[in-house]
């Protein structure tokens, strides 16, 4: 089902990635990649639109269980949030994001976070999200903390970064541990 849309509040909308995303996308990437590569292991292999262009026709032809948004501030791209490798089966899935760095310390991510998380209990039925952020990437952690999940172990070497492995921390949330009175 293309063009889902959620609206988090008055400021941020959530539009499922189409082709007319794309070049707000490089474009993003492009200008910021020494900030994004940081903690983002695909900045360096993006190098044109045609390779962001591929990433979401990739994503428009899948079977769908994944979900991504773009990330509309004040109707302004701002970044990406979506849920990837959902088992539905086993009823979980992930969260992951990225944000531009002048668009940070509003409380974007925080909130488009949370209305992923809205979305995947109440709407897909899901029992469990996993987040993963790298050992030393502190804000995406906060971010986990701020949200409730919870820290449950280390995944060593899991992200093959520019500078080598990295270890990625892995919180989880489960749907019967979330508070839906915070939303």
């Amino acid at each position: 089902m293309q063009g889902r849309e959620l609206i988090v509040d008055g400021e941020i909308r959530l539009k499922e990635i189409g082709l007319d995303d794309v070049e707000a996308i490089f474009t993003t990437i492009d200008n910021e990649r020494e900030y994004m590569q940081e903690w983002l292991p695909f900045v360096e292999l993006t190098t044109t639109a045609d390779f962001t262009r591929s990433f979401v026709t990739a994503y428009e032809d899948s079977d769908k269980a994944d979900f991504t948004c773009a990330i509309y501030f004040k109707n302004t791209f701002v970044g990406l949030v979506g849920l990837k490798d959902t088992d539905l089966d086993n009823q979980k899935t992930e969260i992951g994001y990225w944000l531009s760095e002048k668009y940070q310390h509003k409380g974007i991510i925080t909130r488009s976070c949370q209305k992923m998380i809205e979305y995947v209990f109440r709407e897909i039925g899901l029992n469990r999200i996993q987040l993963k952020a790298a050992t030393e990437n502190h804000k995406s952690q906060r971010v986990a903390e701020r949200l409730g999940f919870t820290l449950e172990g280390i995944e060593r070497d899991g992200e093959l970064h520019v500078r080598g492995f990295v270890d990625l921390k892995v919180y989880g949330l489960l749907m019967k541990d979330y508070n839906f009175d915070e939303i």
